[in-house]
């Protein structure tokens, strides 16, 4: 036996379980199909904001928030109509995690070093209703170091686990099946990937130089999602949303490839909700771009006045920043505008310098760097848009500026 637990994908998820497992003793083979350059996948991308419920910032700014405002906001926002199948585990691990996002996730991850902004975002405000989509009151914080310094102490973890002997890194190494025996996984087959020192997020090789098999009493997948693979996307897309775009932007790197989902069904595992998908609708072109069709997404303050194709201003609640999927199946199932794939945000100089942000940690070097000088003087002190924006603003090919 090669260990106690195979994980299969070294992104945050399975960093995090590899740590859980490693500080019991538990021995771990960590398998992904990049290099050992992209540890932390695409959280290490990403914006770092945090779901929580009653935290000290919240308190600091005046907002009031409780598990029951949290947990009825949630419901709201997941509908849970399948209840006698596909969302029967679906709304236990719910609220379980927003009784952790209440309780002791705030101080679990003060354990593990990870800080936040002393401001807190008002991501999905809702569709303004009571029991409707959406968070009642601000909850999304983000941490210094953005997604980058969220991984940062589960990557060193790992590093520490494999100097201590409980962890062996399997870089280049893409499983292509499960081995289950009576019903239970008990290993993974696969394909070694030829060495390829490509740096972070750059689509590498997928020549392949050899085999290998691992087993252990049990594995765990940790592989990601679809968000590369249009293919798999388009395959699931759900009819509520009308048809989806014929040109998308891709957030998340090539290795987002969605190939362990099917694998996992191949082995008997139960996939649900595959027609569940969260899609953003302020997507832009990447003016320099790290892998294939690189989008970036705007983080928009709620001034900017959004029209659609045609020029008619979207109704209510579809509003910047208040209700994507709402957004998205608007732009999508309006019959004279669905077969177009964009729309307009329309704002002044002044609210693109006050309001905008550039999700990902790409795009806030100041806050990745936890850089508090260089936040305050560009941010607070500062005048003129943030430099990332200002360079979509100039380089952009989805920004149009009136003289």
């Amino acid at each position: 036996m090669d260990a106690d637990v195979i994980v299969v994908g070294a992104g945050l998820a399975g960093l995090v379980a590899a740590h859980e497992l490693t500080s019991k003793g538990r021995r771990v083979a960590l398998v992904d199909q990049e290099n050992a350059g992209n540890l932390g996948g695409q959280a290490f991308w990403s914006f770092g904001g945090l779901f929580l419920v009653g935290s000290p910032e919240q308190r600091r700014l005046g907002v009031k928030d409780s598990f029951d405002l949290a947990w009825s906001d949630w419901r709201g926002s997941a509908g849970f109509d399948r209840l006698e199948d596909e969302d029967s585990w679906a709304v236990r691990w719910a609220r379980a995690y927003v009784e952790f996002a209440a309780g002791e996730k705030r101080s679990w991850l003060d354990g593990h070093g990870i800080t936040f902004l002393p401001t807190v975002g008002w991501a999905e405000r809702g569709d303004l209703t009571a029991h409707g989509h959406g968070n009642s009151v601000p909850r999304f914080h983000v941490a210094w170091g953005t997604g980058t310094g969220v991984v940062e102490p589960f990557v060193r973890y790992a590093k520490q686990a494999s100097r201590d002997g409980l962890l062996t890194f399997h870089h280049r190494h893409r499983v292509d099946a499960l081995v289950v025996e009576n019903g239970t996984a008990r290993g993974v087959r696969g394909t070694v990937l030829a060495e390829d020192n490509a740096p972070r997020g750059v689509a590498s090789s997928r020549d392949a130089v050899g085999e290998f098999e691992l087993t252990a009493q049990a594995v765990i997948v940790t592989s990601g999602g679809i968000g590369a693979n249009h293919a798999i996307v388009r395959r699931y897309w759900p009819e509520r949303l009308g048809t989806p775009p014929r040109e998308m932007v891709t957030g998340v790197p090539a290795y987002v490839d969605g190939r362990m989902l099917d694998i996992s069904a191949e082995a008997g595992v139960r996939l649900v909700n595959r027609d569940r998908m969260w899609h953003y609708t302020e997507g832009l072109q990447n003016w320099d771009p790290i892998w294939p069709g690189h989008g970036i997404r705007i983080l928009p303050g709620p001034s900017s006045m959004w029209f659609d194709a045609l020029g008619r201003r979207l109704p209510g609640p579809f509003l910047p920043g208040y209700d994507t999927l709402g957004t998205l199946k608007h732009l999508r199932t309006t019959e004279d505008i669905a077969g177009y794939d964009h729309s307009w945000f329309i704002l002044t100089q002044k609210i693109i310098e006050k309001e905008f942000a550039l999700s990902g940690s790409e795009q806030n070097p100041d806050i990745t760097a936890k850089d508090r000088a260089g936040f305050l003087k560009e941010r607070i002190l500062g005048k003129g848009a943030p430099g990332p924006v200002d360079a979509f603003l100039r380089k952009g090919a989805d920004f149009v500026t009136a003289a």
